[in-house]
């Protein structure tokens, strides 16, 4: 990224846990047809579809330069989990759950499609994502938030139980708008 064509921005990141079951607050499901299903075989296009579709109005930018075989190590990996919500059978929203040493599991990414917030189904998604992180065996559950998120996304894992474990506030270089789901994609 050229740095004429970027902005310094300061970005609060958050990170939480969850260090037992009992802690969960879940959400119910909304109504509507919902099915949560989890990706079975390793599909980077797949991920990345998710990943830039979810991530596009937030700057989720760190793996936009990734080739192919970057993208299929991280998928293909019997400590990654992704699953996906389905509502009216489109995906609506998706987790990746990456079990890390000492049974740490972390929600390393998680949010809905666009069209699919403000809805109520970023709660039931994120209970279905912190049981599915218990049932798998988890000593804790954790993740990372920042202000470049949507913005209820930090009061969501708050509302489910996840306490703050740190703070912090950092300067990135960000382009002046966020990239979207592939350039010139901008709504």
């Amino acid at each position: 990224m050229n740095t004429a064509d970027t902005l310094t921005t300061a970005v609060t990141v958050t990170t939480l846990e969850m260090s037992n079951p009992g802690q969960l607050q879940p959400r119910d499901p909304p109504p509507g047809n919902l099915a949560l299903r989890r990706v079975l075989h390793p599909l980077p296009e797949f991920n990345r579809f998710l990943y830039t579709a979810v991530g596009a109005d937030w700057y989720w930018t760190e793996r936009l330069d990734w080739d192919y075989r970057r993208w299929l190590a991280w998928v293909d990996r019997p400590t990654l989990e992704t699953w996906v919500m389905y509502l009216d059978d489109t995906p609506a929203g998706y987790f990746e759950l990456d079990v890390q040493p000492d049974d740490n599991i972390e929600v390393a990414y998680f949010g809905l499609l666009p069209p699919f917030t403000g809805r109520g189904l970023g709660g039931y998604l994120l209970t279905r994502a912190v049981q599915r992180a218990w049932q798998r065996g988890a000593a804790r559950v954790w993740l990372h938030t920042c202000t470049l998120d949507h913005p209820s996304a930090l009061a969501n894992y708050q509302a489910r139980g996840f306490r703050v474990l740190s703070t912090v506030t950092e300067q990135r270089q960000l382009p002046p708008h966020s990239p979207g789901p592939w350039p010139g994609a901008r709504r």
